[in-house]
């Protein structure tokens, strides 16, 4: 009998505008890894479904599962609770499946606490200057907010790289080499 094959767990974070959504898509349809669904409180927005965009629950619910340690990681963003159920990610990793998370950098440092074995991947632009333009590019913000996201960006990237957690970037510089590289890394 074989042994069993060990599953992964693929952090990937980066700042808003690199492409990590974009990324995390594809690499997810080419290796067939498995997408973990964080859950939140705040309410489903049209077209979103229970499981596949997130597992929605109350805030006692949600509170219970902080206090049974039942998350990855968690946090607070504008008065919802957003976090990673810790065993279905554990599940998949002990079934020798691949499973891809995508989250921002403060939320990658608190999984690397709880499993340090995971690879973490940094997203990262070719330069802030890129990252600055990618952002303005959107024109989704005024100038005040458009600032300040830019601003949090530069500052998660020193996070990332300060945190320890992070031992593989991925320059973002053309898309599809970005893809390729880090649909080797999930299958590894």
């Amino acid at each position: 009998m074989s042994p069993r094959k060990r599953g992964k767990l693929v952090v990937i974070s980066g700042p808003s505008g690199v492409g990590k959504s974009t990324i995390t898509r594809e690499v997810i349809q080419r290796t067939g890894a498995e997408y973990s669904v964080s859950a939140t409180t705040r309410p489903p927005r049209p077209g979103e479904t229970d499981g596949k965009d997130y597992r929605f629950v109350d805030r006692d619910a949600f509170e219970r599962m902080i206090r049974q340690d039942q998350l990855l990681e968690w946090a607070e963003v504008f008065g919802n609770l957003y976090g990673t159920p810790a065993e279905p990610v554990r599940q998949a990793v002990r079934d020798g499946r691949a499973i891809v998370l995508e989250i921002d950098v403060q939320g990658g440092v608190q999984v690397h606490k709880k499993m340090p074995d995971a690879e973490f991947v940094l997203i990262v632009p070719p330069s802030e200057e890129e990252l600055r333009r990618r952002l303005k590019g959107r024109g989704t913000e005024d100038a005040a907010s458009y600032q300040a996201r830019s601003d949090k960006a530069v500052e998660e990237l020193r996070l990332a790289r300060r945190s320890g957690a992070y031992r593989r970037e991925v320059v973002n510089d053309d898309l599809h080499r970005a893809m390729d590289e880090i649909v080797t890394i999930v299958e590894a």
